[in-house]
């Protein structure tokens, strides 16, 4: 039997903060605001693989009203999230994520990403697929006032 989840995150850029996307701190002017690290990319994995089984999503589990929570690394939610997922009998096959940023450019930092997701999931690297684009200067991200990132994540019976 096999599930199929999509999550969706975007946090906002400010000054202050470090950028994390997928594990990776980034180089940049700016950072997302969050509670946690603000890391958009592990948020929508997480959401995605939660989303597949039906057990809501990261705020639930992980509300921002908790200050357990707080600048917490999303790299350890992620690893918690698959812990519920093999606790009900799955463990992921496959995942397809995107980064919506118009800067910095992430081309540099997937590998790390992909690397870094695929071993907080217990997944092959080959399983883990990440990409990015921008929105030719279109809406909120386009206009740098943000990030955001979408994924899709195929779940399967563990053996």
């Amino acid at each position: 039997m096999i599930r199929i989840g999509h999550g969706y995150d975007v946090h906002r850029l400010t000054e202050g903060r470090d950028l994390i996307i997928g594990g990776v701190k980034i180089p940049h002017t700016l950072g997302l605001l969050g509670h946690s690290d603000a890391d958009v990319l592990l948020h929508a994995v997480a959401d995605a693989m939660l989303g597949a089984l039906a057990l809501g999503d990261i705020g639930m589990h992980f509300p921002d009203t908790d200050p357990a929570y707080e600048g917490a690394d999303s790299l350890m939610l992620l690893r918690h999230v698959t812990e519920l997922v093999r606790e009900q009998g799955y463990r992921l096959g496959n995942l397809d994520a995107i980064v919506i940023a118009q800067k910095p450019k992430l081309a540099p930092y997937i590998p790390q990403m992909r690397q870094n997701i695929a071993d907080a999931c217990g997944a092959e690297l080959s399983a883990v697929s990440v990409k990015a684009t921008t929105e030719e200067r279109l809406g909120f991200t386009g206009q740098e006032e943000g990030i955001s990132a979408h994924c899709v994540c195929l779940l399967c019976r563990a053996e």
